[in-house]
C-alpha cells in the first residue's frame, strides 16, 4: 500500500505544471534497473503494467512516530504489499491487482543480495523474493507467476506514505464495523474517519481486526487506495502549483523507480490520465485455491487458483475491464457497505420523546431504506430521550452495527436476552428520513474467486 500512494504522482501530473519543475522532481527519485539482462520476458500486452511494491523500511521514522504508530522491530526487508496496476492504453482505466505477501511462488535461479551464493529455483513465499534478490528477483518472479510483462517498477516505503497522506490533509475512509488491532495501534469506532499519515498506516496494515488477516488486509488496502485517488482528485490539488509541489515532493521524496520512469513518463501519462476518478478504477486479489498450502521449510502459504488467475491475467493482457459497466447510480450519497443487508435485520421503533409520530417517521424512514420493521411503533418508557439509542442483544452484534451504519451519532447499547428483534429508542436528534443513510451488504464474491470492486463503490 506504501507503493500505491505513488500513483497520485501520475494524477498530481495531470496539473499541467512545467516540464522543468517536473525535472527538478525527477532528481529526487532513486533509481533502480529491476531489468538487467532479464531474458525470456512474456509478450508485450495492450496497456501499461506497473510493479508497485511497499517495503517495510522505517529509517526516517521518529521515535515518537515508532512508539505511537506501532513501528517498533527490526525490518524484514521484504516487500510488506505487491500489487499490479494495470493501465488501459487510452489511459481512462486502471486495474489493481493485490498480489498476496504469502503466496506461493517459485523464484528462478538467481544471486542471493545478502550472501551472494548462487541459487537454484526454489519454492518461496513472494514477499520474501526482495530479500533474497531486490527488485528484480522480485519482477522475475511476479512476471513468470502472471505472465505479464511489467513495464515499470515502483517502490515506497512507510515514511513516503505517512507524508503523502498529511501532506494531502488526510484522507477520509468509512467503515461499517469498529476496528482495533492491538498489535498496529489501529483503534476506530464505525463510521467516517479523516485518518492522518500514521493512522493510515495503522489501517493499511491492520491484519488482526478480524479473521481474514491477509485478505481482510487488502481489501482495506484497495478501499483506501480509492479513498486516495478520490482526495487527490476532488481537493484541489491538482490546480494548485504549490501543493501540487509539496504533494509530489512528498511522494517521490524516498521512492525507488525503474531508469525509464522519467519525467517525460510522468508528464504523458499524467496529462492523459486529466479527468481519472474513483469510477476509472477497479480493484481485485488473485483468486486463491487453497488457503493453508502448507510447504516444507517455509511454512503455510497461499496457493492461487491457477485457472481463475490465468484467466485474470489473460484480461490485464487483453485490457479487458474486468467489473462489468457501472449501472446508472441513482441521485444522493453513495450507501454504506455494512456486513448484513438491511432486510435480515428486524427492527422495533418506540418513541423517546414528546413529539407526537416521530416513532412513525422513523419507523417508515428505516423500512424505506431495506430494514425489516414491523411498522407498529409504540411509545417509549421515557419521553426525555436526546440521542437516539439501539438496542441489540449482543448475539446480534453485526445486525447493530449494520443498523448503527444507517442511524450516524446514535448511541448503541447492548441488552442480554433481547433475542433478534432490534430496539430503536427514537430522540430528539432524529429530525427525518434525511437521518437515515443508505446501507447495502458487499456482493460476496463466487466461491474461489476474489471480488472485483470499482473504485466508486467504495469511497465514502
Amino acid at each position: 500500500m506504501r507503493a500505491v500512494t505513488t500513483l497520485s504522482v501520475v494524477v498530481l501530473a495531470s496539473a499541467g505544471i512545467g516540464h522543468s519543475v517536473m525535472a527538478s522532481l525527477d532528481a529526487d527519485i532513486a533509481r533502480v534497473d529491476p531489468f538487467k539482462d532479464m531474458k525470456n520476458r512474456p509478450a508485450p500486452g495492450h496497456g501499461m503494467n506497473v510493479l508497485l511494491v511497499g517495503t517495510d523500511g522505517r529509517d526516517k521514522i521518529t521515535e515518537k512516530e515508532r512508539r505511537r504508530y506501532r513501528l517498533g522491530g527490526a525490518p524484514c526487508h521484504c516487500t510488506d504489499t505487491i500489487m499490479i496496476v494495470h493501465i488501459s492504453p487510452d489511459r481512462e482505466r486502471a486495474t489493481v491487482v493485490s498480489l498476496p505477501r504469502d503466496s506461493y511462488a517459485e523464484v528462478p535461479p538467481h544471486v542471493d543480495e545478502t550472501t551472494g551464493r548462487t541459487h537454484s529455483a526454489h519454492p518461496i513465499k513472494l514477499n520474501a523474493a526482495y530479500a533474497e534478490g531486490g527488485p528484480q528477483l522480485t519482477v522475475r518472479t511476479v512476471e513468470a507467476m502472471t505472465h505479464l510483462k511489467i513495464d515499470h517498477y515502483l517502490e515506497v516505503d512507510f515514511i513516503t506514505f505517512m507524508r503523502t497522506v498529511d501532506v494531502l490533509g488526510g484522507v477520509r475512509i468509512c467503515t461499517p464495523q469498529p476496528l482495533k488491532d492491538s498489535y498496529t495501534g489501529l483503534d476506530l469506532s464505525s463510521g467516517t474517519h479523516r485518518l492522518n499519515g500514521g493512522q493510515a498506516l495503522q489501517y493499511v496494515r491492520a491484519r488482526h481486526v478480524d479473521g481474514a488477516s491477509d485478505l481482510g488486509r487488502m481489501k482495506r488496502q484497495q478501499r483506501f487506495l480509492a479513498a486516495l485517488i478520490e482526495r487527490v482528485s476532488s481537493s484541489g490539488v491538482l490546480l494548485n502549483p504549490i501543493r501540487f509541489r509539496d504533494v509530489t515532493r512528498a511522494v517521490l521524496g524516498s521512492v525507488r523507480a525503474d531508469t525509464g520512469f522519467g519525467t517525460d513518463e510522468l508528464l504523458d501519462l499524467g496529462r492523459a490520465m486529466r479527468n481519472f476518478s474513483p469510477s476509472s478504477s477497479e480493484f481485485t486479489t488473485v483468486p486463491i485455491g487453497q488457503i493453508a498450502y502448507p510447504v516444507k521449510g517455509i511454512g503455510s502459504t497461499l496457493k492461487w487458483d491457477q485457472a481463475k488467475s490465468d484467466q485474470l491475467f489473460q484480461s490485464l493482457r487483453d485490457d479487458k475491464p474486468l467489473a462489468p459497466p457501472a449501472p446508472k447510480r441513482p441521485a444522493g450519497p453513495v450507501p454504506v457497505t455494512v456486513e448484513v443487508a438491511p432486510e435480515q435485520i428486524r427492527v422495533q421503533v418506540e418513541n423517546g420523546t414528546g413529539t407526537a409520530g416521530l416513532a412513525r417517521r422513523m419507523d417508515a424512514a428505516l423500512a424505506a431504506a431495506g430494514f425489516a420493521t414491523n411498522h407498529q411503533p409504540v411509545t417509549g418508557a421515557r419521553h426525555d430521550v436526546r440521542r437516539t439509542v439501539i438496542s441489540y442483544d449482543p448475539r446480534w452484534d453485526r445486525s447493530a452495527r449494520s443498523l448503527a451504519a444507517a442511524l450516524p451519532g446514535s448511541e448503541v447499547r447492548a441488552v442480554k436476552g433481547m433475542g433478534p428483534v432490534l430496539r430503536v429508542t427514537t430522540g430528539a436528534d432524529f429530525k427525518g428520513p434525511a437521518n437515515v443513510r443508505k446501507v447495502r451488504a458487499e456482493d460476496p464474491a463466487p466461491q474461489g474467486e476474489a471480488a472485483v470492486i470499482r473504485g466508486d463503490e467504495t469511497v465514502c
